[in-house]
């Protein structure tokens, strides 16, 4: 999935055989089933220059064997996966390490969190696309021999996806241990069936050489060049899946996966299909599965449309876990989210996301028809987020003081490949490039427009909120009376009064006897210890500032935090099962008097905030120990 991070969590003591395993039918899905379309569509987009040449073969199937070589192999696996995020990977944990969450408007950071969020919302392009291609290009083989069920492809993969977005409420524990089985039986697979089309004509061979891929791409017309290269990205789709998923595997792992069983596999298909469509050019509507015996060709179907499941699998996963990270940061509203599995951290279920992304691949299923006219829609998003990736990357590497040098010319050589693919990729945008794209942009929008709207909102809370000394004044002196028990009120800030406290405090002219106020903050790390959860500052004898520290890959539960402190007896006296939490339920109101966003987006930010996840049950607070004070908020 591209540049996802899918669900599955590696145990701390994972054997490096079981985990490169688990990498391979995770990971590697996606391009594992790139065969099956990527040197077809190049092959077909060459006969725009005339016939199927010997030659078009060879610089195609080495255009692709290059491609692999220094996108995946030697940017991904050797230059990327060195970029992480102590050990998470991906764009959103590539901008907490760069910081640019918090830039201030203008800054260079500020404009590089515009970059980071367009890439991460590329990513929502790309998942839409990837099942629908994967699942409809392997129930396609059906009709190879049998051309009168061409009228159920389409039904055929619509029911599929279905079923496959209808079980992800269920978790995907139960199906991930079988990922890693079947793709390594695939990659056997179609690693035999490329040595048997080798076998075939064995001086494809030669195009081992770049010069193939060099000089055929020189001798085309400009316009032609640019649709081989659009297509042969295809054979690439996938690959940033290495480092989304870095976090869950390990680099040895994916990159052991890589090396040893996955790049050798892919080659030797692709080599297999080009040495069978030089034997016989008629191939070219389907090589992929022409170079399986005809008895083999229903058997591979199955098997093919398996693995572009378990494909499918992995980027809507990858979709979740991006889409709880790009929340806990900020970038987008709170969701409702399911964790499926108690014993795995990445075993989630985003009920809105999984029908918003049903809709959008089902819509693209149907609306294009077949994997060629798909094939058109894919890549473009993908190219876009790479250049994107090697440029995040790059100043990962300044920030962590590698010479200007060095990361100048190794990763402009890599953005400059991107580049070219980017480019020959935007001439298949009118044939459906639009549509990632479109999903994209409106995903961008959405991010930037609910960050923004958060700054506002912010601004606006801190000109309503209290001094602490007020506070504690009026609990020493102004307020005649005291409530029995603990209360928590739930701050945005580490700093102030929560407006819930000042509310209650003005309308009743009461405290409780203790009174907790608590605000959760999530680091710019995935991950925070449980010794470094808690910090406790005690403004008053009864009143105490309680911040929850938390990662980007962590559930914040403020009970489960509060909880904590107790038993390490930071918190003398209070009983977790009788604390009452006061939370501020705020309404947007957007106004033209105040300096903002268009009120046009302002009325949709509110619209978001109206229909997020409600805090008390975003951040585990008990349900029944919970009272909601309403606070307007103009902004």
């Amino acid at each position: 999935m591209t540049a996802h991070s899918a669900q599955v969590t590696r145990p701390p003591a994972a054997l490096p055989v079981a985990a490169t395993l688990g990498a391979l039918g995770v990971v590697y899905g996606d391009i594992g089933t790139s065969p099956l379309y990527a040197l077809r569509e190049a092959a077909r987009a060459a006969t725009q220059g005339g016939s199927l040449s010997q030659d078009a073969v060879l610089g195609i199937v080495s255009l692709i064997l290059w491609a692999l070589i220094l996108i995946i192999s030697m940017k991904y696996a050797l230059l990327i996966l060195r970029a992480d995020n102590r050990g998470e990977g991906g764009i959103v944990a590539m901008l907490a390490l760069l910081s640019a969450r918090n830039a201030e408007p203008g800054s260079w950071r500020a404009y590089l969190l515009i970059v980071g969020l367009i890439g991460a919302a590329l990513l929502y392009g790309d998942g839409a696309i990837t099942p629908a291609i994967s699942v409809l290009s392997a129930v396609e083989g059906l009709k190879l021999d049998a051309p009168a069920l061409q009228h159920v492809v389409v039904p055929l993969t619509v029911v599929i996806l279905i079923g496959l977005f209808a079980v992800q409420k269920k978790g995907t524990g139960f199906i991930g241990a079988i990922f890693g089985p079947v793709m390594l039986g695939w990659f056997i697979i179609i690693a035999l069936l490329g040595l048997h089309g080798i076998a075939q004509a064995p001086g494809v061979l030669v195009a081992l050489s770049p010069l193939y891929a060099v000089n055929f791409l020189i001798h085309q017309d400009f316009h032609v060049s640019f649709a081989i290269l659009g297509a042969a990205f295809l054979a690439v789709t996938g690959g940033e899946a290495m480092y989304a998923d870095m976090g869950h595997f390990g680099r040895l792992p994916i990159r052991l996966a890589w090396f040893g069983i996955a790049l050798p596999a892919l080659v030797l298909n692709y080599f297999g299909q080009a040495g069978l469509l030089i034997t016989d050019s008629a191939a070219l509507d389907n090589p992929f599965y022409q170079l399986a015996p005809d008895w083999a060709h229903y058997p591979l179907v199955a098997l093919a449309t398996v693995a572009t499941v378990i494909a499918s699998q992995a980027i809507i996963s990858g979709v979740f876990s991006l889409t709880q990270q790009a929340i806990q940061l900020g970038f987008l509203p709170r969701m409702h989210i399911e964790h499926t599995a108690s014993h795995e951290i990445g075993q989630i279920y985003v009920p809105l996301v999984n029908w918003l992304l049903a809709a959008a691949t089902l819509g693209a299923v149907i609306g294009f028809g077949s994997s060629d006219a798909l094939a058109g829609a894919y890549g473009i998003a993908v190219s876009l987020l790479m250049a994107i990736t090697t440029l995040l990357a790059a100043l990962v590497a300044l920030h962590w003081g590698y010479p200007p040098v060095i990361v100048i010319a190794v990763n402009g050589f890599f953005l400059v490949i991107d580049c070219i693919f980017f480019a020959a990729n935007t001439t298949k945008l009118f044939e459906g490039g639009w549509f990632p794209l479109l999903l994209a942009a409106a995903a961008a929008f959405v991010m930037l427009t609910w960050r923004s709207g958060v700054k506002l909102v912010e601004r606006a809370r801190r000109n309503l909120r209290q001094p602490e000394e007020e506070l504690i004044e009026s609990a020493v002196a102004t307020c005649c009376s005291r409530l029995p028990g603990t209360a928590v009120f739930m701050a945005s800030a580490p700093h102030g009064v929560p407006l819930a406290l000042t509310q209650f405090v003005k309308h009743n002219r009461v405290l409780h006897e203790r009174i907790l106020l608590v605000t959760v903050v999530i680091a710019e790390v995935p991950r925070v210890e449980e010794d470094g959860r808690v910090e406790v500052i005690e403004l008053h004898e009864s009143i105490t500032r309680i911040i929850l520290h938390f990662g980007f890959m962590q559930y914040p539960s403020i009970a489960d935090g509060l909880r904590m402190a107790c038993e390490q007896g930071r918190l003398p006296g209070v009983d977790p099962t009788q604390i009452t939490y006061f939370i501020s339920r705020e309404t947007i109101i957007p106004t033209k008097q105040i300096a903002g966003m268009a009120v046009w987006r302002e009325t949709l930010f509110a619209f978001l905030q109206r229909n997020a996840e409600r805090s008390a049950a975003f951040f585990g607070v008990p349900t029944k120990q919970v009272v909601e004070l309403g606070t307007e908020i103009e902004i």
